[in-house]
Formats: structure tokens, C-alpha cells, sequence
């Protein structure tokens, strides 16, 4: 906080009224509190699709990819189902899942290039999210193009009975429910099941799991399964809750900022639910340093980097503090 005072006073501004205005543009009020939890619900969800695959070993960045093909995918099968005749809450279903399915995949994928092809799921992950951001851009410039949307292609919209409610007496849809609910789930499975400890076991020695007998691969490709169908459905819950539509705005950003929250929780499911709030107040204070302080609605994006980077700075620091600290063990001599 320090670091982004002193970036604050740089640019003529007070850092404490910038601070009470984040407060206030984040929790200072009911308004802000749903605005924060609305912005939130996509980042619980993001941020699964990094703690998950971390319990395994591996390091996954390529939410983003996973979130708008899921919201592509949710908004071609809510179109299709929607014309069938089915139930409502059935054609949702289906949007869900195909969501899901959709981002599963293409985590999936970055799995399954590790284990067969020994190809370092950072980078694979990262680049399929580049590879599935142009092909989303394709599409819906394409076959899925709305003909109504003329200077920024777009799909159909959903119509408004496939649109998620809210919360009865609030503001904030029904998707903040998916997250936290998901988020429980996923911290169950880890450290309550045996599945859960067989991959922490894996991943804290892929070699040894093999040794005892664990299906490592199959592991690996269910555990990034289900982190891509997490931010798969966090795509269905922003396209099906707030946007209505696939546009080049549905890439928000959520799956980066997901990577953010993953590691302020320290990869642990729980926690998660808190980070996201926390970063989804953040956000929804942009806008208010922007109208009072006349700053640029980027300025939270430093704030999100100033805090990455001393993450990652204090991990460095701790771990050559432990070994500095450690006792050193005297030469035995006979």
C-alpha cells in the first residue's frame, strides 16, 4: 500500500482521500457491496481454474481462454435450446454445461500436452487463451454474428427468460451463488476426500504417486477438467447474468485477475471466496476514483500488479529468510 501511495502522490493526488474512496466505492455502502459481490462472482470462479490444477503441480494461467468459450459456448446452446420448447431452467442447464464443457476442454487439453508431450502447461495455457480469444473474435464475427450489430459484431442476445435472476431483495444474480457454492465444493474435494489427497500427494511428487499406484494422468486431466469447467461456467454466469450477449467485451480480464486471486488465497479453495470479494471491490472502485479524483480507470489495475509483484517478492523473501534462519548443522567428526 505504500508503493501505490507514493504512485498516487506522484500524480498530484492525496493517497488517504484515494483510499476512503475505495472504501466507499467498494464497501462504503449496500450499493457498493452488491456492485463488489456482482464483480466478484466470475473471479471466484477464474480463481478455481489456477488453485485447482496447482493441487496437481501445475501452474495454469489460461482462464481467459476457458471463460469466453465458455460464454460462447453457453450463448450458442441457449440459442439452440431455446427454439426446442424446453423449460427454461432445463435450456439454463444446458448453457451451463455446455459452458463447462467448453472451458474443460481446453484446460483439459493443456493436461494432456504435459503428460504426453512433456510441454509446459504455463506457456500452453497461456497461449491456448490467445488461440481461443481470436477464434471467439472469429465467430462472432461469422456464422454467430448478429445481423442487427453493425459496428461491433456480437452474437444474438439471450432472450430474457434464459437471463439468471437475482437474489430476491438485492442487485447481485444468481451466479454468486454458482461461486461460492463451487468454491465450498472444490475445498471439500481437496482436503476432505481421498481423491483430494491422492493429488496432493501427486503433487508433491509426481514420481512417488506413480510408485504407490495413482492414475497421475488421469488425475492431471480431471483436475484440469474441472479448473477449465470452472471459468468455463464463470463465463456462462457473466454472458447469462450481466452482458446478455458475446461481444469483444465479454474478455473482461476475469481469468487474469483469477490467477491474482488463486495466488492470494495460496491456492486454497476457501479462501478464495474472500480474495474475490476483496479484488471485486476494487474494481467496482475504479469508477469512483475516476469521477472524483480524475484518474485514469487503470489506476486499479497498478494496484492489482503493485500487490502481485509484493506476493511475489514476500514468497522469494520468506523462502531465503527460512533457509538463512534454518540451524546449521556441525560437521560430525570421529
Amino acid at each position: 500500500m505504500i508503493l501505490f501511495a507514493g504512485f498516487l502522490a506522484a500524480q498530484g493526488v492525496d493517497p488517504l482521500t484515494a483510499y476512503r474512496l475505495i472504501w466507499l466505492g467498494a464497501f462504503g455502502t449496500w450499493f457498493s457491496w452488491q456492485d463488489s459481490l456482482v464483480r466478484a462472482a466470475p473471479l471466484l470462479l477464474t480463481g478455481l481454474c489456477v488453485a485447482l490444477p496447482a493441487q496437481m503441480g501445475l501452474m495454469i494461467i489460461g482462464g481467459e481462454g476457458a471463460f469466453v468459450l465458455g460464454a460462447l459456448a453457453a450463448v450458442a446452446a441457449g440459442l439452440a435450446a431455446g427454439n426446442l420448447g424446453l423449460p427454461d431452467i432445463l435450456v439454463q442447464v444446458i448453457m451451463a454445461a455446455a459452458g463447462i464443457c467448453a472451458g474443460g476442454v481446453v484446460i483439459a487439453l493443456c493436461g494432456l500436452l504435459r503428460f504426453k508431450r512433456g510441454v509446459n502447461e504455463t506457456i500452453s495455457s497461456l497461449l491456448f487463451a490467445y488461440i481461443a480469444i481470436a477464434v471467439m473474435n472469429q465467430i462472432i464475427a461469422g456464422p454467430m454474428r448478429d445481423p442487427g450489430s453493425l459496428n461491433r459484431p456480437a452474437t444474438r442476445t439471450l432472450p430474457d427468460n434464459l437471463m439468471l435472476g437475482t437474489i430476491p431483495g438485492t442487485t447481485i444474480h444468481v451466479g454468486l451463488i454458482f461461486g461460492i457454492i463451487a468454491c465450498l465444493a472444490a475445498y471439500i474435494c481437496v482436503y476432505f476426500t481421498k481423491f483430494g489427497f491422492a493429488a496432493r500427494i501427486v503433487g508433491g511428487n509426481a514420481r512417488a504417486g506413480r510408485v504407490v499406484g495413482l492414475p497421475v494422468e488421469r488425475m492431471i486431466l480431471a483436475f484440469c477438467f474441472a479448473a477449465g469447467g470452472a471459468a468455463g461456467l464463470g463465463g456462462m454466469v457473466e454472458v447469462a447474468a450481466v452482458q446478455g450477449a458475446v461481444s469483444s467485451d465479454i474478455s473482461t480480464g476475469a481469468g487474469y485477475t483469477g490467477i491474482l486471486v488463486a495466488f492470494l488465497a495460496r491456492m486454497n479453495p476457501l479462501a478464495i471466496i474472500p480474495v474475490a470479494v476483496l479484488l471485486g471491490g476494487l474494481d467496482a472502485a475504479g469508477g469512483l476514483l475516476q469521477q472524483r479524483l480524475n484518474l485514469p480507470d487503470a489506476t486499479m489495475l497498478v494496484l492489482r500488479g503493485v500487490l502481485f509483484v509484493m506476493l511475489l517478492s514476500a514468497d522469494a523473501l520468506q523462502g531465503r529468510l527460512t533457509r538463512y534462519l534454518a540451524p546449521r548443522r556441525l560437521p560430525v567428526t570421529v
